[in-house]
């Protein structure tokens, strides 16, 4: 019998994405059903079409005793559906805490999902221009102000103010909905937000992600009606194969994986069509429509998110750039995607421990005194602009911006014999360092090879001796560090590269090599060696033709030196004393994200398995022709 690399019945269990739960405890479902009444609405839009709205009040609400609503649009469900029916205390808000400390809380299915009317649209695009003005037109931000005027006009008891919050999807939700701009709409605080599908979940600067492929029919099919049953169950791909990394290779080229999806596969079909950063991908980016926010903006992210991490950072720093006005800060803490909600006694990744309670102190000190402050008028809640954990230290810091002010650049040069160096003068020895790539052997991501059906988490931290044993991925590192080193900030790669093919790929990684007599927490398994261990502790990739665009690619010219420059996403991490700094350089990242073929083709999702060649790839470090790692350092 063939298996799902998805099983329907568990795809959003399993999901990154989704964050919602089936399970529940009575006694929790008790206390939201002894506290809260549930009512059900069809809220009208300003085009007429109706979105399911389920509303909870807090049984003591009255005249004399109002709440703030808090609202969550998703595109995910708003089960469980039906007046008598609860969710569990975790699932009602935020968290346990936001429960017990009541607001009159909203779940909406967003515009053609689930018991909502309407089409679907991935990541809908923002009106500009004359069509915002048309009181007919819509976009996801005019659903929350119609949504936000209809709520504070209707439910009763409410206090005229509203928040907002979602995480992942409806973290974009969230984030869009901060341009509505309701005169109610008093904070938001999008978490794991999608801002751009371009740079972040299904695609890392022009590279596919194609460990993202079973989960694409989740958002790929259009309801015929509406439904508290998902209709795509029967959609996802079915496969024997339990090792993903020889299902992927096997499969070959991209047009392989076609016999998976049928044309009514619009998700699928879009990647195809629009391999190159275009209008239909520019017009869906939220990051340049995030002028104008009035209201308080508190961005949550977790520095191993590995769906989300470019959109936390990025979205600060938009509002931070476009809306100087707005009350904008962030939080990212030692998470993977969404993992802040699930209260933990020990946060533990893969095997490096951060510290017991991190997310309970989140959600009681951070998230509960956010919107207690402006949803609730407390006062002597004073918040930082940025809460940021060192994932070094294993501790919380605060910052009045971020990056701080207070970071100096410095440039770390890739050398000979793989050394690492802040010195440039160090120079010296062979020009370059060269390694072939072959598309038939990529570099895995992960030691463990087992079918995902989203990418692991684990990479973010993951030990990285297994890669730097192979002869494709070059190793540059530090002499053992006499004193700590704080980076705090984004990271910019500059490569200066030359390949014997047309196109090529890029990953860069940032390493954290423990030293050798380095001893595993007390609280990990007793298995778990520390010694030597290479912590990731940031990578990405770029696809070499969009080294000047992204929207304009250009072919390699064969053998010729040339700049590839990109950044790498923000980090707040100590490097220890004894340990050491390895940047690790490769041009496959597999199944994570697909293969270049190598040789330019116009549309890599059109690559026929012949176009796939190996190549020799150089990175260049002599005096005329450096590469380098330019970090923040954070002075203590």
């Amino acid at each position: 019998m063939n298996k799902y690399l998805l099983k329907p019945q568990m795809w959003w269990l399993l999901s990154a994405f989704v964050l919602l739960s089936c399970s529940s405890h009575s006694q929790q479902n008790s206390f939201v059903k002894d506290s809260y009444k549930k009512y059900e609405y069809n809220i009208p839009m300003r085009d007429g079409t109706k979105l399911y709205t389920a509303v909870y009040v807090p049984k003591d609400a009255s005249a004399s005793n109002k709440y703030p609503i808090l609202m969550k649009r998703t595109c995910y469900n708003s089960a469980p559906y039906g007046a008598g029916k609860f969710p569990s205390i975790n699932r009602l808000g935020p968290s346990k805490f936001m429960v017990n400390d009541k607001y009159i809380f909203v779940h909406q299915d967003v515009r053609g999902r689930w018991m909502s009317e309407g089409t679907f649209d991935n990541m809908r695009p923002q009106l500009t221009g004359k069509d915002k003005k048309d009181p007919k037109k819509f976009d996801e931000s005019t659903d929350t102000y119609d949504t936000i005027d209809w709520l504070v006009k209707n439910v009763q008891f409410n206090n005229g103010k509203v928040g907002q919050w979602g995480i992942s999807y409806p973290g974009f939700y969230t984030a869009v909905g901060t341009l509505a701009n309701h005169p109610a709409l008093k904070a938001s605080s999008p978490q794991a937000p999608v801002s751009d599908f371009y740079f972040e979940d299904f695609h890392h600067r022009g590279a596919f992600t194609l460990a993202y492929f079973p989960i694409i029919p989740v958002f790929a099919y259009q309801k015929t009606s509406n439904t508290t049953k998902s209709w795509y169950n029967d959609k996802f791909p079915r496969t024997d194969e339990q090792d993903g990394y020889d299902f992927y290779l096997k499969a070959g080229a991209l047009k392989n994986l076609n016999k998976y999806y049928g044309d009514d596969n619009f998700f699928w079909k879009q990647f195809k069509e629009h391999p190159n950063f275009d209008e239909f991908w520019q017009k869906r980016s939220l990051l340049p429509h995030l002028k104008d926010v009035k209201h308080a903006v508190m961005t949550v992210g977790g520095w191993y998110d590995a769906q989300n991490l470019y959109g936390p950072l990025n979205i600060y720093k938009n509002i931070e750039k476009r809306s100087p006005n707005a009350y904008n800060t962030i939080v990212m803490g030692p998470w993977t995607h969404g993992a802040w909600s699930r209260v933990k006694k020990e946060e533990i990744i893969n095997d490096i421990y951060f510290g017991d309670y991190v997310s309970e102190f989140y959600q009681s000190n951070i998230e509960f005194n956010f919107f207690g402050k402006f949803l609730k008028d407390r006062k002597g809640i004073n918040l930082p602009e940025a809460y940021m954990f060192d994932s070094g230290t294993k501790k919380w810091n605060k910052f009045d911006k971020w990056p701080s002010p207070k970071a100096t650049k410095v440039k770390m040069y890739l050398q000979a014999d793989g050394k690492l160096s802040t010195n440039a003068n160090d120079n010296a020895g062979n020009e370059f360092t060269e390694y072939v790539s072959d598309p038939a052997n990529p570099v895995p991501y992960i030691e463990d090879h087992r079918m995902e059906v989203i990418p692991s988490d684990r990479y973010m931290t993951d030990d990285q001796r297994f890669a730097g044993r192979r002869p494709d991925v070059l190793v540059f590192q530090t002499e053992a560090l006499t004193e700590d080193m704080t980076l705090g900030g984004e990271i910019m790669v500059k490569l200066k590269v030359s390949t014997t093919g047309t196109d090529a790929d890029f990953v860069v990684k940032l390493i954290d090599v423990y030293p050798n007599d380095e001893k595993a927490h007390p609280k990990l398994a007793k298995h778990i060696k520390m010694g030597g261990y290479q912590q990731m502790v940031r990578s990405d990739i770029i696809r070499g033709r969009f080294r000047e665009s992204y929207s304009k690619p250009k072919p390699f010219k064969a053998n010729k030196v040339t700049e590839v420059s990109f950044p790498l996403q923000d980090v707040m991490h100590t490097f220890k004393k004894g340990h050491k700094i390895m940047i690790q350089v490769q041009s496959t990242w597999f199944p994570l994200f697909d293969r270049n073929p190598q040789k330019y083709v116009p549309n890599i999702f059109e690559a026929d398995d012949k176009d796939f060649i190996k190549a020799t790839h150089r990175v260049y470090h002599s005096k005329k022709d450096q590469s380098y790692v330019e970090v923040q350092v954070l002075k203590k």
